[in-house]
């Protein structure tokens, strides 16, 4: 809903307060559903984004993806990101973006979701919102989504992802930071965050997928509980790395009525990773997904025992 213009800076080592030699520059139209629509599309799967634009934001994208926004944004924020080729680290500037000014916009996205659930097989909602846009707006469409029996993840943080979690049936895919936020707690092991998010699974939410950055990924659902990890951790460029296992993560849940969980782990940490190794966002390496998804640990979890849940 908040998309942006990506802009890669690549030199040798960043220090701060120092002038640098710019070794190259990428600019590409991005944001976080973006992402995961290029990586949808590079998992063989076909993907429409949508969400508020300006017009040459939406020409632009027009030109490489399937879109269709709503022209609600007087202009397109960017992502900064300083890339260093010494050793693969990452240094990321995001601005906030601008202010929706249209009263309509919210109505009109809402609509257009709406017209295009009986064509789809599952839904994303992702990213920050633009100023103008009320929280509730995410978990309305959800709701909506939902009840048409599309699998919907919402990948939102603050305001938007508290009443999201409120929506029964809804897949939550925050990271450690917005999982904190949401829960009140500070879960540091996989085994922390399925005792810290049973209230949402219990109040109905379908699934509570964590990541983890290099601790890989966990998922909480009310029939189990798993965790996946790399062998060994891969070092790059990890903007993007969540949207990509959103991107495998909602591939899996539109392609089968009965979830594998550990399969999907596997493929979420793996396709994660191969956008690691990518430089820019919403790229992933297939050759290396491929390799290394037998490769993911897969660990199953305690649930707590229902008396425990219920306290």
């Amino acid at each position: 809903m908040n998309p942006a213009y990506d802009m890669t800076y690549r030199v040798e080592r960043f220090e701060r307060g120092q002038a640098h030699r710019v070794r190259s520059v990428e600019q590409r139209i991005g944001g976080k559903g973006i992402n995961v629509t290029r990586v949808l599309n590079q998992l063989g799967k076909y993907a429409r984004a949508t969400g508020f634009s300006d017009h040459a934001f939406a020409a632009a994208a027009e030109l490489e993806l399937p879109v269709d926004f709503v022209h609600a944004l007087p202009w397109v924020r960017r992502t900064v990101v300083i890339s260093e080729s010494e050793d693969g680290t990452a240094t990321a500037l995001w601005e906030p973006g601008a202010r929706v000014s249209n009263p309509h916009a919210a109505e009109q996205l809402a609509v257009r979701v709406a017209g295009l659930l009986p064509d789809i097989a599952g839904l994303v909602i992702s990213g920050s919102l633009p100023g103008g846009i009320d929280p509730s707006l995410p978990a309305e469409i959800a709701r909506t989504a939902i009840a048409a029996d599309v699998p919907t993840i919402c990948d939102v943080d603050g305001e938007a992802l508290r009443l999201a979690a409120q929506v029964p049936g809804i897949v939550l895919t925050p990271n450690e930071s917005e999982l904190q936020r949401l829960t009140g707690a500070e879960p540091t092991t996989a085994d922390d965050i399925v005792g810290a998010v049973q209230p949402l699974i219990a109040h109905g939410v379908r699934a509570v997928i964590a990541t983890r950055g290099p601790e890989g990924i966990t998922a909480v659902t009310a029939d189990g509980a798993w965790s996946a990890v790399l062998a060994e951790p891969l070092a790059g460029n990890p903007t993007g790395a969540g949207d990509a296992a959103v991107a495998a993560v909602i591939a899996a849940l539109s392609s089968a009525s009965r979830t594998d969980w550990p399969a999907l782990l596997s493929d979420a940490v793996a396709t994660s990773a191969a956008a690691v190794v990518v430089p820019v966002a919403g790229e992933i390496d297939r050759g290396l997904r491929t390799r290394l998804t037998p490769t993911v640990r897969i660990r199953e979890l305690d649930l707590p025992a229902p008396q425990e849940a219920a306290s």
